[in-house]
């Protein structure tokens, strides 16, 4: 973890509160939030946030300033993207991407 992603889970825990359907866990090389056992967002080591949109609003996610694909290698992740940390400096913003990513997870199945 760096102090980057530390700083941005702990003002995701803020905006997300005690929530019994919350939890974190490790991946993507981070601390990634989970809403019934799916991933919502996970802050990245440089400071941005990967925020699952699902395929339907993936473009509309894409179009939103500071948004850009998922890769993890050569691969693109579909339902995903990375936001960079300079767009998540206002709270209001980084709430907006957190409401999206709950808004698509809401519809899935709990694990």
């Amino acid at each position: 973890m760096s102090l980057a992603s530390d700083e941005l889970s702990d003002r995701i825990r803020t905006h997300l509160g005690a929530h019994p359907a919350i939890a974190e866990q490790k991946m993507f090389g981070g601390r990634a939030f989970m809403l019934h056992g799916n991933m919502l967002v996970c802050p990245m080591k440089d400071g941005g946030l990967l925020v699952r949109v699902g395929k339907e609003r993936y473009d509309e996610a894409l179009a939103l300033p500071g948004a850009r694909p998922m890769t993890m290698g050569a691969r693109t992740m579909s339902g995903f993207v990375e936001v960079t940390g300079d767009m998540l400096e206002d709270d209001e913003v980084l709430l907006d991407w957190i409401e999206l990513a709950r808004s698509f997870v809401d519809t899935l199945p709990a694990k």
